[in-house]
């Protein structure tokens, strides 16, 4: 099959940045500890600056939000459950008495976003290093083959209007390989075959997670939430999916046995 020179005009930059990020992720998330609890902190405050500069926030207020998600983020971490749910919506709250537009879409992704860090968190605490690896590699894998299937294989569009390069080739792709990642962890962690549904599940809210960036950015007029990741744009752009699948496995782990028995 011929592919235009213009396939992958963003790939260089992209795998350079997606190689140091996996470096680091993958690093965090083996240690544990307090060195993803960092990371986490650090992507989550990074992620409410970024949002609060595409609706239109000052730097001071981003600056300052962003610290602010960071920090409560951590202190609900510490808190028993109960005292944590109110902290995770603060954040959200505070940004309706700074921001001149635009407040109940700040107010709904800060929530998300939030529960999505709080979520991570508690992930690697309560399942460890192998479960956490598997929620890594099939957003990652969701992301990387959907990109590539889409290129080479092109089709029809998922959703011009919101993201105009997202295809239904991409997205199918991203759907099978997560289900293979699911059926891989299946087997070394001798699970049930329920964990192939969660994976595809989380799949599917991964790409939702990134068409809702991509409906943020349309409406605030960006290409990208910031320049911080060469080849990738900004922390959100980068994230997008893993917030979407997080919320996801926050409301599975609460909701059904997991991992799911044989």
């Amino acid at each position: 099959m011929a592919l235009s020179t213009d396939s992958f005009p963003d790939l260089a930059a992209r795998m350079a940045t997606g190689a140091a990020i996996a470096v680091v992720g993958l690093t965090a998330v083996w240690l544990g500890g307090w060195w993803f609890i960092g990371l986490v902190l650090l992507v989550i405050g990074a992620l409410v600056w970024e949002l609060v500069r595409m609706l239109g926030g000052g730097p001071t207020r981003a600056l300052s939000l962003g610290i602010m998600a960071a920090a409560l983020l951590l202190v609900a971490k510490l808190l028993p459950v109960g005292f944590a749910i109110p902290l995770l919506l603060l954040p959200g709250i505070a940004g309706l008495a700074v921001l001149e537009k635009n407040r109940t879409l700040y107010l709904i992704y800060t929530a998300l976003i939030m529960f999505a860090g709080f979520g991570l968190l508690i992930h690697r605490e309560d399942f460890g290093f192998l479960w956490m690896l598997w929620l890594v590699l099939l957003v990652a894998a969701t992301d990387v083959f959907g990109y590539f299937a889409g290129r080479i294989f092109g089709g029809p569009k998922f959703w011009p209007q919101v993201s105009p390069k997202k295809t239904w080739s991409g997205t199918i792709a991203g759907w099978v390989t997560a289900g293979l990642v699911g059926a891989a962890f299946m087997k070394v962690t001798v699970s049930g075959v329920e964990l192939i549904g969660i994976s595809i599940a989380l799949s599917m809210a991964s790409q939702m997670g990134d068409i809702a960036e991509s409906a943020v950015k349309r409406r605030v007029g960006v290409k990208d939430s910031s320049t911080l990741l060469p080849g990738h744009g900004g922390v959100f752009d980068r994230f997008d999916g893993m917030l979407g699948a997080a919320v996801l496995l926050l409301l599975v782990e609460s909701f059904t046995d997991f991992p799911p028995p044989l």
